[in-house]
């Protein structure tokens, strides 16, 4: 069971494909995905230009040919196109109003470790070196992000459950 998310990083200036809507600025952006279980980050992919690449197009791109029969993952509304088969968002008129308040929190969790990710200075900041070296940064970042959450800060704990036979 996992929770994702794309998360954008500033970069120079870089052109209209690299136009991201939430620092109405150039960045990048990386899909993460957790384990809903344990909060360990177990799939990054990209960069990707944030115009160009909307969450559910990244996720159709890649992590969801990995998802076995049957199996979902815990999402924002950003993915509602691909619910309920592969994805569980608040705004699937499938989705069970009484689970709300559980994926809520496997999301915030998520969050969470966008945030710490963000406490480094070459995520936090505007990235002004090349950009290619943008990714070699980031997969530095999520490493010590999950090694400080397997030996020194662990995310806080979140009980889920997602029996599909309860949604038919």
């Amino acid at each position: 069971m996992l929770s994702v998310d794309g998360t954008d990083f500033q970069i120079s200036e870089s052109g209209r494909q690299f136009y991201s809507f939430k620092f109405k600025k150039s960045a990048l952006r990386y899909e993460v995905a957790l384990n809903i279980k344990n909060g360990w980050i177990c799939w990054i992919h990209g960069p990707f230009a944030p115009k160009k690449w909307p969450d559910i197009n990244i996720f159709r791109c890649s992590l969801k040919s990995y998802l076995e029969e049957g199996e979902r993952v815990e999402a924002d509304d950003g993915y509602v196109g691909e619910a309920p088969c592969r994805v569980k968002c608040p705004k699937s008129i499938s989705n069970d109003r009484s689970k709300l308040p559980m994926q809520g929190r496997a999301r915030s969790r998520q969050e969470t470790v966008n945030k710490r990710f963000k406490q480094f200075g070459c995520l936090s900041k505007r990235f002004r070196h090349d950009t290619t070296q943008h990714s070699v940064c980031f997969r530095a970042v999520v490493a010590l992000t999950q090694l400080s959450i397997m030996n020194l800060e662990p995310l806080f704990e979140v009980e889920y459950s997602d029996n599909i036979q309860e949604n038919k």
